[in-house]
């Protein structure tokens, strides 16, 4: 029997590449796209391979439909059905004031949140259909909650994931496939080194800043079996900020 494997977009760094390399320790084989980073990428392919996993890295841009079609085909003859997805690749989120903010920025935000995500479902789809069972899960954030002043266009994408989350649960639940929306709160990674974050933790219930395995776990388990009667969710991992 061939290997699951999930497929995790922008996992060369990051959130993306923590999650790709608990999910290889769960047993999947794992597809690290990058866009820029080769070496990044490779570098998570050979940690997964070290720890006894299965991973390869594939070169994708995720807004582009040949590039992610091309990413899902190859995955599958390299490494094996691909039973599960990832939607976690992000591009620039500038601060933008109404005052300045254009059509284009909204289009900006809706390509890696809407349009990206769209692509990739469809991508897998027929293979999730034919053998009955899918996971998807499209990596969020907590922003829809917060509602922070000059990030409108990013929080507008943000929240439309959520439309995409409970309409696709109800569409594709027949087929055994169920789509999750994990919404984390400030997780630091690597871009965000040296950045202050008290006044962030002092609003936080848990009393602390949240790392990439907190989300990693929550999107392992909802990629795994015991995740197989949950979907249409959107589950916040940001310590109970938004409370």
């Amino acid at each position: 029997m061939s290997t699951p494997t999930a497929v995790v977009t922008g996992s060369s760094r990051g959130l993306g590449a923590v999650i790709a390399r608990r999910l290889a320790a769960d047993g999947w084989a794992v597809a690290v796209n990058y866009r820029t980073g080769a070496d990044e990428a490779d570098a998570v392919v050979a940690a997964v391979e070290e720890a006894g996993g299965a991973a390869r890295a594939y070169r994708a841009d995720v807004t582009d439909a040949a590039d992610v079609h091309a990413l899902v085909a190859s995955a599958e003859a390299d490494l094996g059905p691909v039973q599960a997805v990832v939607a976690n690749a992000t591009g620039p989120q500038p601060a933008v004031a109404i005052e300045d903010l254009t059509w284009e920025d909204h289009l900006d935000q809706l390509r890696f949140f809407v349009q990206s995500p769209t692509l990739l479902v469809q991508a897998a789809l027929p293979t999730m259909k034919r053998r009955g069972t899918g996971r998807v899960v499209l990596i969020g954030s907590d922003m829809v909650g917060r509602a922070l002043p000059r990030a409108s266009a990013y929080t507008a994408a943000k929240a439309a994931q959520i439309g995409l989350v409970r309409s696709w649960s109800r569409e594709l639940g027949p087929h055994g496939v169920t789509v999750n929306l994990v919404q984390p709160g400030w997780i630091p990674v690597e871009r965000h080194e040296g950045a202050d974050t008290t006044a962030y933790r002092a609003d936080v219930p848990l009393g602390r800043m949240g790392t990439p395995d907190d989300v990693a776990g929550l999107v392992a388990y909802l990629a795994g079996d015991g995740a197989g009667f949950v979907t249409g969710q959107q589950i916040s991992v940001n310590g109970g900020h938004t409370l």
